[in-house]
């Protein structure tokens, strides 16, 4: 380095010491900090009248710079103050004219190191100028943005040129790798802190704090990274990662701040609220959100949460859960109970009887599940699970305060309307469960049986009315047995307005019960072992009644809504089995009627045999053999011969 060049590290010699003044009055206005570390450009300033280096050495006095000279540090430090980072050039280049000068030994190390101080005074305010800038890097006009990563990647691209070339000269303090960028990432994550710090405002929804807390920084969040992404990214050089320095630091607060709270024992909202933000909306609605997914795609962030805290947590969640989904339930079935004892008619609902204990209790497993399924749908199956018992616990529980109603209740005006509302809750639980569990037959069952105890409630006066009348067709010897079948159908004809509270399906399968109850009664006469008939003629006319009678009953119950055609063939291939004389056709049709009723037992088949007094004993047996061929069910299948005791 030229002696002329390095004299520019110096400031430049005053004439009568006003500039001196000057600079003095500039200092004391300046922070004190800064003032302090500015005195040294005042240290080795001529008194006033004392003639100046140059003059002492014969030198004349410095006329003005030339267009080629390095800037003074004096006029450095007033464009610096004055935010000009153009200057950030030329005090890099008297940083590298100070290493040349140390390197030949051109200056004493205490002048070395006086004009060090200088630069690196020069260098703080600099850098002030420039992180001042990118802290705040949306607030800056863009042109100045650009000059301040201008000045960052210089800055950046001259601590690796020095750390390449090894140590400096030791005359000089090691000042590189000077690490501006570093800076820039930890004010980066401070504003961060402080922008996800920010004070709440007033909620007049009635959100927790912790709600409110999870709500501002995650609007924050993903709008700050969506402002970087649209706004600074551009300007940004690729190397300095600006989308992913900010997504780390704001990443790294959030994660912070939850992970202080789920220190504290929360209220349970507040740890649906936790798990929700950490396992589905930061992940999925901020990270992976439209603007930021590609942009984040290669930003490892991981979890809000560690995966023990997280577990902890959804243990907890389900826990409380499905604790409340109980209480719930069971304050929901207490509720209903007491509506029952009140003689009070129950709502309508298109017309039928309607209670909204099922809808109570499918909202309240709805929204658990839901709830859990918010935040994972692991999550989900697993309370689904936990639910399921817990519904199947409640079902018993209805099914035993029903059965209470039901005994204790009869003297109530509106009992048989209550009776219908309940049945008519199995619906819409029957099929909720069958929707949502694929093994349910233990739920199913306690509805069924429930539904099976209301039925036999609402048809119970029918049945005893109709009692008297079937017992007409054996006390008679099957005498005007039409007219007979006739008052039956009438009978139950004139009660079957009284169950129109219940659903279309359920009136169906009420009709179907009165269907095989019809049958089973007529099945009984017939078994009662008082008529004998001796002649084939005999048996023909009987058949014939049973026929006529078999088709009568089908024909009611089918034109009254009844779906049981399994129960077409009952009667008339008895009337079939009296009317044949030849045992191995009575074989085939026994045969066969076996296959379509399983629990057609030989005790059954004996009394109707009894009928046909002109078989013998062995044409009997042998007819009943054919039951040991054909004995026993192949499947699931409809009581009919079960519900008929042949003693």
């Amino acid at each position: 380095m030229s002696e002329a060049s390095s004299e520019y590290l110096v400031p430049p010699q005053e004439s009568e010491g006003a500039p001196e003044r000057g600079e003095q009055e500039a200092l004391r206005k300046k922070p004190k900090g800064l003032a302090n570390m500015f005195s040294i450009f005042t240290k080795g300033k001529k008194k006033k009248g004392q003639p100046s280096a140059a003059k002492a050495e014969g030198k004349p006095e410095s006329g003005p710079r030339s267009r080629d000279l390095l800037p003074t540090v004096e006029e450095l430090k007033a464009d610096l103050e004055l935010g000009r980072l153009e200057a950030a050039g030329p005090l890099l280049k008297l940083e590298r004219e100070l290493v040349a000068l140390a390197v030949t030994g051109g200056a004493s190390e205490e002048d070395l190191v006086r004009r060090q101080s200088k630069v690196e005074a020069l260098y703080v305010l600099l850098r002030d100028q420039v992180l001042g800038l990118l802290r705040r890097p949306l607030e800056a006009a863009p042109e100045r943005l650009r000059q301040a990563l201008t000045v960052l990647a210089e800055q950046e691209r001259e601590d690796r040129r020095v750390e390449a070339a090894g140590p400096g000269p030791s005359a000089l303090a090691a000042t590189r790798p000077r690490r501006w960028l570093q800076l820039w990432r930890r004010g980066v994550a401070q504003e961060a802190q402080e922008r996800l710090d920010r004070p709440l405002a007033a909620d007049a929804e009635g959100r927790s704090e912790a709600e409110r807390s999870f709500l501002h920084m995650g609007r924050t969040l993903k709008e700050d990274l969506e402002a970087v992404v649209e706004r600074l990214k551009p300007l940004f050089p690729a190397e300095f990662g600006v989308v992913e320095a900010y997504a780390e630091s704001y990443h790294q607060h959030f994660a912070a701040q939850l992970t202080a709270m789920a220190q504290f024992e929360l209220l349970e909202r507040d740890t649906y609220l936790l798990l929700v933000w950490v396992q589905n909306l930061y992940p999925n609605d901020i990270i992976n959100s439209p603007k930021l997914a590609g942009q984040l795609q290669g930003v490892e962030l991981g979890s809000l949460l560690p995966p023990r805290q997280i577990r902890l947590l959804e243990a907890t969640f389900l826990s409380n859960e499905v604790t409340s989904a109980k209480e719930l339930m069971a304050r929901a079935l207490d509720l209903e109970s007491q509506h029952w004892a009140q003689d009070v008619a129950p709502q309508q609902l298109d017309s039928h009887c309607h209670s909204e204990l099922a809808i109570d209790i499918i909202q309240i497993i709805s929204q658990s599940q839901a709830k859990a399924e918010s935040i994972t749908a692991d999550l989900g199956t697993q309370i689904k699970r936990l639910l399921r018992v817990e519904l199947a616990a409640f079902l018993r529980s209805y099914q035993r305060a029903f059965d209470e109603f039901l005994e204790r209740c009869r003297q109530l005006r509106h009992y048989r309307a209550k009776v219908m509302a309940n049945i008519n809750s199995c619906w819409s639980l029957r099929t909720f469960v069958e929707q949502n569990w694929q093994t349910s037959q233990d739920l199913l069952g306690y509805l069924h049986e429930l539904k099976g105890h209301g039925f036999d409630t609402l048809l119970q006066s029918l049945v005893e009315s109709l009692q008297p009348l079937f017992k007409k067709f054996s006390h008679t010897r099957w005498a005007a047995s039409e007219q007979t079948m006739e008052n039956i159908v009438h009978k139950v004809e004139n009660a079957l307005p009284e169950f129109m509270g219940l659903r279309d399906c359920f009136r169906e399968e009420l009709m179907e019960l009165v269907h095989r109850h019809l049958v089973k009664e007529y099945i009984v006469q017939l078994s009662k072992r008082r008529l004998v008939l001796k002649t084939a003629e005999q048996q023909r006319q009987l058949a014939g009644q049973v026929l006529a009678n078999a088709d009568f009953i089908q024909h009611f119950c089918s034109e009254s809504g009844s779906p049981a055609t399994w129960l077409h063939q009952a009667l008339p291939t008895l009337a079939e089995i009296i009317r044949l004389q030849d045992p191995n056709a009575i074989k085939m049709e026994v045969a066969t009627y076996a296959t379509l009723y399983p629990d057609f037992s030989k005790g059954h088949l004996s009394a109707i045999l009894a009928i046909k007094g002109n078989l013998s004993n062995s044409e009997v047996r042998s007819i009943r053999s054919i039951l040991d061929v054909s004995a026993g069910a192949h499947g699931p299948f409809k009581s009919l011969f079960s519900l008929i005791n042949v003693g």
